[in-house]
């Protein structure tokens, strides 16, 4: 028998067991017993003889010899239909709308629509569920009664179908514009995603013609989390932050030990009298303070400024130009980098943010060692610094239940960070989310379904602590391509 008809035939007769976790303790013999509970559900493939081409999920099981009925309330990402399932003996077929996904076992169907995101309304029946011609996650609130004396009944144990639930455009290109600076008296491009000034930020968005986050929350953070870069104010005439010579940095990737993708902004002025040169690296600007000929003044400013080419190295291009709804996070971020249109093209990511909404980031850093390989980006320990004053975002990453294109290969992430102005953090501290029982997992898509589920015990949610150290990354939000 097909496999997928044997594991829905088996969740549709399964006993009361399967809905323990979510239904008050059965008395077996009783007639009558008391249900209510919450619960999200994902949708799958209907299983039902005729019914391809429809997404369904199963809320409560048919259960032999017995009967539900109650009232439900019900909130859905699409408009669903509610379909209810009744117990028919198979002389009284003809006629009849019926569901069945072997033929054998039969079932009556009503279809109560019109389709609705939104509900409530009362029901009797032996199963209840939804539908829509497209995927769909629900969450639906019972309360009502079982009245009968269900049977439990002894099944060939057979590992349940995983569901899989995919967001539209789960992952996209998206390509940033680079900027060149030195390093050492060495060449380096990088890109700006953020600042936590918003006048500076909204200048470099007018000249790169694209978008610089606001962070203010990134003028908070550890002073050891941060790197230096050196910004010119007059001189040279180029093409840097304020219309002068080039950037210089403290530091690159080839240095993991001091470098960090949070530079503190220092601006450097020559002095009257001096004959302005380009300086290339930060010895040279030490050198230069030194001697009087420039001013060196300290701001309150950091900005998000990842490199992407430096002396010596560049961040891993992934195998394959190509994207579709099952590429990895893994093989790297970046798709190309290109020295003739100063572009590099990331692989941005679809997620929730606390609220639910959807939102896109990229990944350009990360700690430990072996999650910045897997991921294919710079190994930053100095990340592990932003912990210190507790500011920074947290990312919630999935490690069973619903299959889908989260780093894990479960559903997509939910970050607790928004660009709302004011609240807007770039740098994630990572959490791993484990269904305790991945049977009635289902998509989470707020950080309020995260606390409520763990408050109901349904799920563990752990700190990543791969080697022995937190897991942060540094994943800049963008804005959602059009």
């Amino acid at each position: 028998m097909n496999k997928i008809i044997i594991v829905f035939a088996i969740l549709i007769i399964s006993a009361v067991a399967v809905s323990l976790s979510v239904i008050d303790q059965f008395a077996v013999a009783a007639p009558q017993t008391k249900i209510q509970f919450t619960k999200t559900l994902g949708s799958f493939d209907d299983p039902g003889i005729g019914q391809e081409g429809f997404q369904f999920a199963l809320l409560l099981p048919a259960n032999q010899n017995s009967l539900y009925h109650g009232s439900i309330t019900y909130t859905s990402s699409v408009p669903v239909e509610i379909i209810v399932l009744h117990d028919l003996d198979k002389q009284d077929i003809k006629g009849q709308a019926t569901w069945s996904v072997d033929g054998n076992t039969i079932y009556g169907i009503s279809i109560i629509g019109p389709p609705a995101k939104a509900d409530s309304l009362d029901f009797t029946g032996a199963a209840l569920g939804f539908r829509s011609k497209v995927p769909f996650t629900v969450t639906a609130s019972v309360d009502g009664w079982i009245r009968g004396e269900p049977k439990q009944i002894a099944v060939q144990k057979i590992e349940p179908k995983q569901q899989s639930f995919t967001l539209p455009k789960p992952h996209v290109p998206v390509s940033i514009p680079m900027h060149y600076g030195f390093f050492a008296g060495g060449p380096v491009s990088y890109i700006i995603t953020d600042s936590s000034n918003k006048t500076l930020g909204d200048k470099i968005t007018g000249k790169q013609n694209w978008s610089v986050e606001f962070s203010p929350r990134l003028a908070k953070i550890s002073s050891s989390a941060q790197s230096t870069v050196y910004t010119f104010t007059n001189g040279i005439k180029g093409e840097g932050l304020h219309g002068y010579q080039n950037e210089v940095f403290s530091s690159s990737p080839a240095q993991p030990d001091s470098y960090s993708p949070l530079h503190s902004l220092v601006t450097v002025s020559w002095k009257q009298g001096q004959k302005a040169q380009v300086l290339n690296s930060a010895e040279a600007i030490l050198k230069a303070e030194k001697e009087s000929r420039i001013k060196l003044v300290k701001t309150n400013v950091v900005i998000n400024m990842p490199h992407i080419l430096w002396p010596g190295g560049q961040m891993q291009l992934r195998n394959s130009t190509s994207i579709t709804d099952e590429s990895s996070f893994d093989k790297g971020q970046v798709l190309s980098i290109s020295n003739e249109t100063k572009k590099v093209t990331f692989v941005a990511h679809r997620g929730w943010g606390p609220d639910g909404r959807t939102t896109y980031y990229i990944i350009t850093d990360a700690t430990p060692m072996g999650p910045a390989n897997l991921l294919g980006v710079p190994n930053v320990p100095k990340l592990a610094n932003a912990l210190s004053n507790s500011i920074i975002s947290e990312m919630y990453q999935f490690k069973n239940g619903i299959r889908g294109p989260g780093p894990l290969g479960y559903q997509a992430s939910v970050l607790s960070s928004t660009l709302e102005e004011g609240s807007y953090m770039p740098v994630c501290r990572v959490s791993i989310v484990e269904w305790n029982d991945p049977i009635y997992a289902g998509i989470l898509e707020t950080v309020s379904d995260i606390n409520n589920k763990k408050s109901e015990k349904m799920i563990t949610v752990q700190l990543a602590r791969p080697l022995s150290s937190d897991h942060i990354v540094n994943c800049p939000i963008i804005e959602p391509p059009s």
